[in-house]
């Protein structure tokens, strides 16, 4: 685990209970639950065995809650995000490739 000071920052770092996380979020620790289930979001789980979810994926249930107000079923609104999200991971290699081959490193 890092050390105190650099868990701040890290936008991984399983802070949130599930309480905390759904208060934040607007949604149900049951909705909570059901994004694990399809596999949205994987809550890290304590020494106690109860679920810790990070700020990346408290954002991602955000975006789940308010795709599904909209009546988004919650199967496609998560397959929808998690394909948005490889899209946005991809587009950044290939911006950080395309630097590297200009500065020829």
């Amino acid at each position: 685990m890092a050390p105190p000071d650099d868990m701040f920052g890290d936008e991984d770092y399983p802070a949130y209970t599930m309480g905390r996380a759904a208060e934040i979020t607007g949604a149900s620790p049951d909705f909570l639950r059901r994004l694990g289930e399809a596999k949205l979001i994987t809550p890290t789980r304590s020494a106690g065995g109860h679920r810790r979810y990070s700020r990346y994926q408290l954002r991602l249930a955000v975006r789940a809650r308010e795709m599904v107000e909209q009546g988004t079923a919650l199967e496609a609104a998560c397959r929808i995000i998690i394909l948005e999200d490889q899209l946005h991971e991809a587009l950044e290699l290939n911006e950080r490739y395309k630097r590297q081959q200009e500065t020829g490193a």
